[in-house]
């Protein structure tokens, strides 16, 4: 099979397309025949040799992507709930043979069964900016409806997200953005936007119950900007987990007498049904940026590293959308 391998880490030029064996799966895996992967920050973190959580885990050569859509192509001997043939969205086992390849080997219980309202392009860009979100809104910050929620980086793939699942909860959402994409944030469905670079949002906020960092700006004055806009007893939530709370943030979660955690992604098949429901009932759209054919991964990587992505970047990895 085709496949993007890496077999040192660096910068573009190190992603190579390869011929290597189809993967087996064990008993509690599935093979995926692959239709498109998504293409997410931690991809080029990895290529580039990864961060300090991260780096023990890492061994080369590897295929990169942790974001899938494809076909069912066999089952493990211990695998319920899916069957050869199934249309599926998941997360390939991380750090582990990747989603930048014809075929993937993944655990079960890390995909579920496709959005039937999206092909395999959108569904490819859900998984992990998905799971990131559904994680840190709700195992983590706890979110309710009627409650106040600000979220940071609310324009890119882990933010758009997480403004649509808030907003399907029922939560009063904040979205912070660039001037850009503030109209963007209101299509989202964001009751306020706020323009980070000219408003000073941390003024024109207060009192909400929870604040999601999800903007790649890895800052611990703008952390402690954002806690002063939490209410007493409330939750901040980073995705960005390589990047501690400093003695500033924890002052400052103290004066607020709030929590604050790093929120991990946690790949749970019931999630992705749920979140595949509330995309069937029209409730979260997709928005895919570009598509990139699998040969140009390394322009992908480019453009994602610009930070500027609204929305998912998306390998094609068979060319049509559909089963075949």
């Amino acid at each position: 099979m085709k496949a993007v391998r890496i077999h040192a880490f660096g910068g573009p030029e190190v992603l190579q397309l390869e011929e290597v064996a189809r993967p087996v799966p064990a008993a509690d895996e599935i093979l995926i025949q692959v239709y498109a992967s998504g293409v997410n920050p931690v991809d080029w973190v990895v290529r580039e040799g990864g961060n300090d959580a991260l780096r023990a885990y890492l061994t080369l050569p590897m295929i990169l992507g942790w974001d899938a859509a494809g076909v069912v192509t066999e089952v493990g001997s211990a695998v319920t709930g899916f069957q050869i043939g199934d249309a599926v969205y998941g997360e390939p086992n991380f750090p582990g043979d990747g989603s930048y390849a014809e075929y993937c080997a993944a655990k079960a219980s890390q995909f579920a069964h496709k959005p039937q309202s999206l092909g395999f392009t959108e569904a490819a860009g859900v998984p992990l900016a998905g799971l990131t979100a559904w994680t840190a809104l709700f195992e983590h910050g706890h979110l309710q409806p009627g409650q106040r929620i600000l979220i940071q980086g609310a324009s890119g793939g882990v933010g758009s997200l997480a403004v649509q699942f808030a907003k399907a909860k029922g939560a009063y959402v904040i979205g912070t953005a660039s001037a850009d994409n503030l109209d963007y944030l209101k299509q989202l469905g964001a009751d306020e936007v706020l323009d980070y670079r000219s408003q000073p949002w941390e003024e024109l906020v207060r009192d909400v119950d929870v604040v999601l960092e999800a903007s790649p700006v890895r800052d611990n004055v703008a952390r402690v900007k954002a806690v002063t806009v939490l209410k007493q007893g409330g939750i901040f939530v980073s995705v960005n987990t390589d990047f501690p709370f400093d003695e500033a943030v924890h002052a400052a979660l103290a004066r607020q007498q709030a929590t604050g955690v790093l929120s991990a992604n946690q790949p749970r098949q019931e999630w992705l049904q749920e979140i595949a429901q509330l995309i069937d009932a029209g409730q979260v759209k997709v928005f895919v940026s570009k598509v990139y054919p699998l040969e140009q991964v390394a322009n992908a990587h480019r453009e994602s590293q610009t930070w500027h992505v609204r929305g998912k970047l998306v390998l094609a990895i068979r060319q049509n959308d559909e089963p075949a």
